[in-house]
């Protein structure tokens, strides 16, 4: 799986961007939050990467942060939601007022975004209460880094529930890598 791209933005035509990244260039569709943050270009970039792999398409979808993509990774977890509609979800909403709106249960909110109505807002509330991780919305919460929130996504895989992961991800060493990260977890986890 390709999990980053680090490259000089060649071309941007909304959603989607493309990144040289030493002489290939990868089409990454991204979110409009992620979009307007992008460098100019000719500059050098880094997102962080979902490869979505289809019997009739391969698309790569890009974030900026670690937030977006685990928040992204969780929508298209829910039943109807694919990764288009999770791209529309994060280009309308920011990460942090679409936690706001879990805990708020304002459905309301989300219909406001292009492709979401009314059934489809009560089922995003419903399934994603309590799974969206408070870190990633709200201020001056603890900033989670990419390796740590690989760490948890690996346990979510995995089986663990993500509480589980998290508590098990404040065990470990601030600077761990995600492969040591994810042993480490695992031993604390067995226990």
């Amino acid at each position: 799986m390709i999990g980053r791209l680090t490259g000089i933005v060649a071309e941007k035509s909304p959603p989607q961007v493309l990144i040289d990244v030493n002489g290939v260039g990868y089409e990454v569709d991204v979110p409009m939050s992620s979009f307007y943050n992008l460098p100019a270009l000719g500059e050098r970039t880094t997102l962080l990467t979902h490869f979505v792999v289809r019997e009739d398409a391969q698309q790569l979808f890009g974030f900026l942060t670690a937030a977006e993509r685990s928040t992204f990774r969780q929508l298209i977890r829910i039943s109807g939601i694919g990764p288009r509609l999770g791209l529309s979800l994060l280009s309308g909403l920011s990460v942090a007022e679409l936690t706001q709106a879990v805990a708020q249960q304002q459905a309301a909110r989300l219909v406001k975004v292009p492709g979401i109505g009314k059934k489809t807002a009560e089922r995003l509330l419903l399934e994603l209460k309590g799974k969206l991780a408070p870190e990633f919305g709200l201020p001056g919460a603890a900033v989670v880094s990419d390796a740590q929130a690989d760490i948890v996504q690996a346990l979510i895989a995995l089986g663990y529930a993500e509480r589980d992961a998290a508590a098990a991800l404040k065990l470990l060493p601030a600077e761990v890598g995600v492969s040591e990260g994810i042993k480490l977890a695992l031993k604390a986890l067995s226990k």
